[in-house]
């Protein structure tokens, strides 16, 4: 260093903000399966949402079969552990990861849980209430769906 300079600590903590937002809009995007502009979607009528739709067979209310709800739950249930270890903030974080796992591996269309986030909560309170509310209890929040971000 030169005489009279003044060596600047922490000079990368006023990026922190800006790097974990773009993080964020990463994650999203990768859960969500958007790799970039695609062709816009033909007008037509929109579907009700999930939560109203009844189930036919061998599907559980929120229009999943009873095997991808099994496995939400048990998947759910792995986690609680962890989740009750941990901060809220974090249990979130793994929360979204798991739901955004879970929506992939079943090849469902993420863009559904994007506008219907409660089919979560509609699709545990159904196949497992009792996963579903320790998850809601060791995340400190009022339903599921109000953990998810960017769903």
């Amino acid at each position: 260093m030169f005489m009279g300079q003044r060596r600047v600590q922490g000079t990368g903590r006023r990026h922190r903000p800006a790097v974990m937002a773009a993080a964020a809009v990463a994650a999203a995007a990768v859960v969500t399966g958007c790799a970039g502009p695609g062709p816009a979607p033909a007008p037509g009528p929109t579907p009700p949402p999930a939560t109203t739709a009844v189930p036919g067979p061998g599907l559980v209310p929120g229009g999943v079969t009873e095997a991808q709800a099994a496995q939400l739950c048990t998947d759910l249930e792995g986690q609680l552990q962890s989740w009750r270890t941990y901060t809220p903030t974090i249990g979130k974080t793994g929360l979204n990861g798991l739901v955004g796992t879970w929506i992939a591996k079943n090849n469902l269309n993420a863009l559904d849980f994007l506008q219907d986030r409660g089919r979560i909560d509609v699709i545990t309170t159904a196949a497992c209430p009792g996963i579903r509310q320790e998850a809601v209890t060791a995340l400190v929040i009022p339903d599921l769906a109000s953990g998810l971000i960017g769903f």
